[in-house]
């Protein structure tokens, strides 16, 4: 019960008057852009729409950064490039973070609170408790970072099917987020799943490029999608389960939330998938980086 209590204060920005946190995000920070920047080479495409919108959107407003996930290094160091504000414990992303990863001891639960990852369980669900949180944060106009493949996919294949949390969290939000997404290529080969006897390697890898593009950003209309979902959707059968809260969603019921939900996440995929195609080909050509990067 101590431990809990310690973890949820860790969560809160005033903990011991606000340094652990600024301490961990300043630490965590150099190091992204040391991995970045110094022992690696990235390239940014788009990178003022993500610095804009960032720091500088409307007051209230949240936004919730999407991605595909190919190493266990992705979130920090894909916020290392240069001119990004990546030691700023202010601006610091929100990330939803593995609990069985990120969360399996005392030691790690307070440093990833401290760094502003929200812990989930994998199969618990769309309302399992700190999807709240993940909901409060954007009810106060956070940033939040989500990768809705649910797991490290190295292979460079098209983008699987979504899980519905990220499309959960932009229907339960009482103000809609902006939504961004982002496709980058390069972090399996700066951390490879498979390296040395089937594991990673103890340091990252270095000389390595990586490539970041970051797309335009997606606004819904959720009053429509949710009409069209209560008018679209199959009637529930009578096997509905206590994850699935009647009263959310305007009362909407559980046929109409996965409507709700898989067409957002068919939205965002279709976004991703469409960016993902753009930087493969503009790496082709070797042209990414002259389109608009960071180096």
């Amino acid at each position: 019960m101590m431990a809990r209590r310690i973890m949820e204060s860790a969560a809160s920005g005033n903990h011991l008057g606000g340094v652990p946190r600024k301490v961990v995000i300043a630490a965590v920070g150099c190091f992204a852009k040391a991995v970045a920047n110094l022992i690696n080479t990235t390239t940014v495409h788009n990178a003022d729409t993500l610095l804009r919108l960032v720091t500088s959107r409307p007051p209230g407003i949240p936004l919730i950064t999407v991605s595909n996930h190919m190493s266990t290094l992705d979130d920090p160091v894909m916020w290392g490039f240069k001119g990004f504000p990546t030691c700023d414990a202010k601006l610091a992303r929100w990330v939803l973070a593995a609990e069985d990863i990120c969360f399996k001891n005392t030691v790690f639960s307070y440093f990833f609170r401290l760094g502003k990852c929200i812990p989930i369980t994998r199969g618990g669900g769309i309302y399992q408790e700190h999807m709240n949180e993940a909901v409060e944060r954007l009810s106060n106009g956070a940033w939040l970072h989500t990768f809705p493949e649910g797991k490290v996919r190295q292979e460079d294949a098209s983008i699987r099917r979504l899980k519905w949390g990220t499309a959960s969290l932009i229907a339960r939000a009482p103000v809609t987020p902006i939504v961004l997404p982002i496709i980058h290529h390069g972090f399996e080969k700066v951390m490879p799943e498979d390296y040395v006897f089937g594991r990673r390697p103890p340091f990252p890898l270095c000389n390595r490029k990586i490539s970041i593009a970051v797309g335009e950003p997606m606004e819904f209309d959720l009053p429509a999608l949710r009409q069209m979902a209560l008018s679209s959707s199959e009637r529930p059968s009578s096997h509905t389960g206590s994850q699935w809260p009647k009263t959310v969603q305007g009362g909407l019921d559980e046929a109409a939330q996965r409507y709700l939900y898989t067409t957002i996440s068919d939205q965002i995929r279709t976004a991703m998938e469409k960016l993902r195609s753009f930087c493969k080909a503009e790496m082709k050509s070797g042209e990414c980086s002259s389109i608009s990067s960071q180096k």
